[in-house]
């Protein structure tokens, strides 16, 4: 069986996610991923909920974003998720994005510097040291997880860095012990990331295998392939507008990333969207994502893991999120 993930939002009531994290163990799922990119929903509140009511599950944020939470409070609320749910806590961090972060005053500079420093230290908390660091982001004088009553063991949560760009990718492999790798994009940029992974990776005398690599994955399902497709799309084209980057990386022709410039900006209105997606063709929703009926969205899941995914966490847009599920359990990507 290969190994497969869930991945929420915020579309569904968080009762509903519970249930759905309790039918994903029981289908043999690994994770729960919770996503923390967005001002809807931070992740560990729900993960708890999610964790309350499974037994084996294991509860990650997708990611939370290295500016908000001061590193010794990181620590101390993922420490907290573990002591809910031993061993079950995978710390998923990222850079966030703009234009959001400046919107809310946070200023993203050098990323990689600040990545490196908190991983740094909130690992270190994490496995009950001692911490005085001073550096250029992260500054502890003496700090520690200061329990009182409960016994002082080191905290099996593993930092997994969720990365797009190379840069990113290569301080994954490097310090992380895992990489989330984004949604969106196609197989054949996995490619490149697994290259980058490794340039890093090999600077801590570590392989590309050693390194897990988790990938987030929109899979949009259905019988009816064309509303499977025209689910996907409106998401797909939000992206085209506002990453033309990361779709030009992944083999979106310059053309289609033009077209929808013309209309999209940022914010973009709901009605911009639908209009901009009168542009994207079906060839490219089916690129960067796994959209049509269940045996298409299945053989889609198994490019990306033929190209370096180790396990896949599906994004469901589909209302029946039990559904994709029960198509998924036992999978085998062959």
């Amino acid at each position: 069986m290969t190994r497969v993930a869930l991945y929420l939002q915020d579309a569904h009531p968080i009762r509903d996610g519970m249930r759905y994290a309790q039918h994903a163990e029981a289908a043999g799922f690994e994770a729960v991923w919770q996503a923390e990119s967005r001002l809807v929903r931070e992740a560990t509140v729900p993960l708890a909920a999610f964790g309350a009511v499974t037994e084996r599950i294991k509860l990650g944020s997708g990611v939370s974003a290295l500016w908000t939470r001061n590193p010794a409070l990181l620590a101390s609320t993922f420490s907290t998720l573990d002591d809910l749910a031993p061993g079950r806590a995978i710390l998923g961090l990222g850079a966030w994005w703009e234009p959001l972060a400046s919107k809310v005053g946070v200023d993203r500079r050098r990323p990689l510097l600040a990545m490196r420093e908190i991983v740094t230290v909130v690992r270190a908390l994490l496995n009950m040291e001692t911490v005085t660091f001073d550096g250029e982001f992260v500054h502890l004088d003496g700090v520690e997880l200061d329990y009182v009553h409960q016994e002082r063991v080191p905290k099996d949560v593993p930092i997994v860095i969720g990365a797009t760009g190379m840069k990113m990718m290569e301080l994954a492999g490097e310090i992380g012990d895992g990489v989330l790798l984004n949604y969106l994009v196609s197989p054949s940029y996995n490619r490149e990331a697994m290259e980058h992974l490794a340039i890093g990776a090999a600077k801590a005398g570590k392989a590309v295998a050693d390194i897990d690599r988790p990938q987030l994955v929109v899979c949009s399902m259905d019988e009816d392939r064309q509303a499977a497709l025209d689910a996907a799309r409106l998401l797909v084209t939000q992206y085209l507008g506002q990453q033309p980057h990361i779709m030009k990386a992944s083999g979106v022709p310059q053309e289609v990333l033009d077209e929808v410039g013309e209309v999209l900006t940022w914010p973009a209105t709901h009605d911009q969207v639908v209009e901009a997606a009168k542009r994207v063709p079906d060839e490219i929703v089916q690129m960067i994502t796994a959209s049509g009926t269940p045996d298409e969205c299945r053989t889609k899941v198994a490019e990306y893991v033929a190209n370096g995914c180790t396990c896949p966490v599906l994004y469901p847009l589909a209302d029946d999120v039990g559904a994709m599920i029960d198509a998924f359990s036992g999978w085998d990507a062959g």
